[in-house]
């Protein structure tokens, strides 16, 4: 099975969506599957405003398609709402090939929290790219719903993995978080205003709040919140040491989609707390016991309250539940979402 699959994000950017993308298409190459991507490296791009390590490819419609001409895919998933994708849905559209979507990011939040304005007014733009779409893999039950409220129903879950090779709670500390006063509250993402980390960071919470991360808001945070311990971008290795040496993981956005770092989080033994929204909802759930009958974490509308409460959860149950998260079972829902081109087409073609 050939499959090509369209996304303006990718490497070298660093964040939930591209780890998703990379990482499926690692395992569906190992399967034997023949995915081609189509993504920024190969165009001339500018830097997205207020997020210039996305790069936007320009004058991208003539070359797409050619490569999609030229590939004949038995299935084309268009991963991302920026110039390639929308490139690719017109090509599909213009050629009758019907064709699957995902929704990563709440693009209309994103949006209103830069400009101001309230995100309905940005709904109409998401529910005309999506509208053609075979499925729109989605990360949640709950992220579906709120798709379907918006006049998406026809979505398909597509779950999120974990590396447990690598975040297991049984590696050595991170030796820049060693003899720090604790408890070790840490959040790990981006560092820009819609992660809402000022909300964690102005908790009054005792202990040593880490942040690692890069981003266009750290330099503002790290003036303002000098107690507070920024560590810049980890990977590999010296993330997992990250989450080894935290006593607690702390996602305060209220506007992501899934959140992967919570589930490294609970591999790696450390218990979340978070606001009760979409998200945590999902992984957390609202009893802080997840998909199974111990407490994981915590989640309240006070995020202190939330810090407070989910300190008292245990490693061993935090790291039973982050093993529940499979890249394989991951894998098994995205080709099971993908819309094929019907035989007959692809026949007389």
């Amino acid at each position: 099975m050939k499959i090509a699959l369209v996304s303006d994000a990718w490497a070298p950017q660093v964040n939930g969506v591209v780890r998703t993308l990379a990482t499926t298409v690692d395992r569906l190459r190992r399967r034997g599957y023949d995915i081609e991507t189509i993504t920024p490296d190969a165009f001339r791009t500018i830097p997205c405003p207020s997020y210039p390590e996305i790069r936007l490819a320009l004058g991208c419609g003539r070359e797409v398609a050619r490569r999609l001409n030229g590939l004949d895919a038995d299935a084309v998933h268009i991963a991302t709402e920026g110039p390639l994708g929308w490139a690719a849905r017109r090509w599909c559209l213009a050629e009758n090939r019907p064709f699957t979507t995902s929704f990563h990011t709440r693009f209309p939040d994103y949006v209103a929290l830069r400009t101001g304005l309230p995100p309905k007014l940005f709904w109409p733009i998401v529910r005309h790219f999506h509208v053609p779409a075979a499925q729109i893999m989605v990360s949640t039950g709950t992220l579906a719903a709120e798709l379907a409220a918006n006049g998406l129903p026809h979505s398909h879950l597509w779950s999120r993995g974990v590396d447990l090779s690598l975040f297991t709670g049984r590696v050595a500390r991170l030796p820049d978080l060693v003899g720090l006063p604790r408890p070790i509250q840490l959040y790990v993402g981006r560092v820009a205003v819609e992660k809402n980390i000022a909300a964690f960071l102005d908790c009054p919470t005792p202990g040593t709040k880490v942040i690692v991360g890069d981003g266009p808001a750290r330099a503002q945070l790290e003036q303002v919140y000098q107690s507070a311990r920024f560590l810049g971008a980890l990977h590999g290795p010296a993330l997992a040491q990250a989450y080894a040496a935290a006593d607690l993981f702390v996602f305060p956005s209220k506007t992501d989609t899934f959140g992967m770092v919570m589930i490294e989080a609970l591999a790696s033994g450390v218990p979340v707390a978070a606001y009760p929204v979409p998200g945590p909802l999902d992984v957390i759930g609202r009893d802080g016991c997840g998909q199974g009958s111990a407490p994981i974490g915590a989640l309240d509308q006070d995020l202190g309250v939330a810090i407070d409460r989910a300190l008292a959860a245990q490693r061993r149950d935090c790291i039973a539940e982050g093993r529940r998260y499979s890249w394989d079972a991951s894998t098994d829902q995205f080709l099971a979402g993908l819309e094929r081109r019907p035989a007959l087409t692809r026949l007389a073609a």
